[in-house]
């Protein structure tokens, strides 16, 4: 690999890990202390994340709204930056049954906390228009450079840089090993004069699809800890009953037997036409089993039978700024890494026939 490519790739992986970990969440908000509300006076704690919430605010906002009406609420005493304690007067009569969350300053923004509240002691009535204030809801993006905060995910977002990146390279590896293996299937049929060249050609098209292979896989040893490990967090198991972890498992389970195939006979002529035929069938797999099926079944993963897709959900201007150049450095990273394990491959052959 070229010195310039490398060096982009240091430097795009430094400014990666850098700024993964450095980069702070906007404020978000994660909880109000009740589940319930009832007409009269309302007391409960509004909880937010990285915000700023200070009793010397007097521009401070907290607010519940109710359909399409506003309802002001009083701090009675803010607790530190993140805990308020407030309360609320509601009517007897309510708009609607959706009932949201919010907190407005200059530092923050707003933020709004989605929570599925008990509104069973009110009469609901669709033409109610009680709202007792109009707040100014901002609806632009936080002006801050961080991370969209997002509930169950919150701080594991930090794991898009590495989790996405080591997939895109693995897709990218295994399609180098897929069109390595199409060339050797239309080069074995040719009938040439030179034996021996197309002997050397054979070969040295084998060695890239087998080692752009094994270097895929473990990129797809690295997603799939990576993904376990952003499980745990979020979804709560090392490893849920979801159709696009146990596809990547098969996926795993495809490569690894492409590699006992290739071992299975001494014969290079034959190991060769059989591991290409397999590797093709290998990539039509991974294929259909991660970016297909996935689509047409429940999954937990974003972008799946209705889920919302990250880049529309939660990639936000600061994390495009970090995700890309990460996709760009772990894919030179692998590619990087298949061009020594090549070399190194092509020396240990020359030094066998030495």
């Amino acid at each position: 690999m070229k010195l310039w490519l490398k060096i982009i790739c240091i430097v795009f992986l430094v400014y990666t890990a850098v700024f993964a970990f450095k980069t702070p969440l906007i404020p978000g908000g994660m909880d109000v202390s009740t589940d319930q509300l009832q007409p009269g006076k309302n007391t409960f704690t509004y909880i937010g994340y990285n915000t700023h919430f200070d009793a010397a605010n007097q521009q401070q906002q907290f607010f519940i709204s109710v359909g399409k009406q506003y309802y002001c609420a009083e701090v009675l005493h803010v607790e530190d930056a993140t805990h308020a304690v407030i309360s609320v007067d509601l009517p007897d009569t309510l708009s609607s049954k959706t009932i949201g969350f919010y907190s407005n300053n200059d530092l923050d923004g707003t933020v709004y906390i989605r929570k599925s509240i008990d509104t069973d002691a009110f009469v609901i009535n669709e033409q109610s228009n009680l709202g007792t204030c109009d707040p100014q809801v901002k609806t632009d993006e936080h002006s801050q450079f961080g991370y969209p905060f997002q509930i169950v995910i919150y701080e594991t977002i930090r794991n898009l840089m590495w989790h996405v990146p080591m997939w895109f390279t693995m897709f990218l590896l295994m399609g180098f090993s897929f069109a390595y293996s199409i060339k050797y299937l239309n080069q074995s049929g040719r009938s040439e004069e030179n034996s021996i060249a197309k002997y050397e050609t054979l070969a040295l098209l084998d060695r890239k699809a087998a080692t752009s292979a094994s270097v895929g896989l473990v990129f797809c040893i690295l997603g799939l800890t990576t993904g376990s490990f952003w499980a745990r967090f979020t979804w709560g198991d090392w490893w849920p009953n979801d159709p696009q972890l146990n596809g990547a498992l098969v996926v795993f389970i495809v490569y690894v037997a492409y590699f006992i195939l290739r071992g299975s006979t001494k014969d290079e002529e034959k190991r060769g036409r059989l591991a290409a035929i397999f590797n093709i069938f290998a990539l039509v797999m991974m294929v259909i089993l991660l970016m297909v099926m996935p689509r047409f079944s429940e999954s937990l993963h974003p972008g799946k039978d209705g889920t919302p897709a990250f880049s529309a959900y939660d990639l936000n201007s600061t994390l495009r700024t970090i995700f890309y150049p990460a996709v760009i450095g772990w894919a030179l990273l692998g590619y990087w890494i298949y061009s020594l394990v090549l070399r190194i491959r092509n020396l240990e052959i020359k030094n066998e026939e030495a």
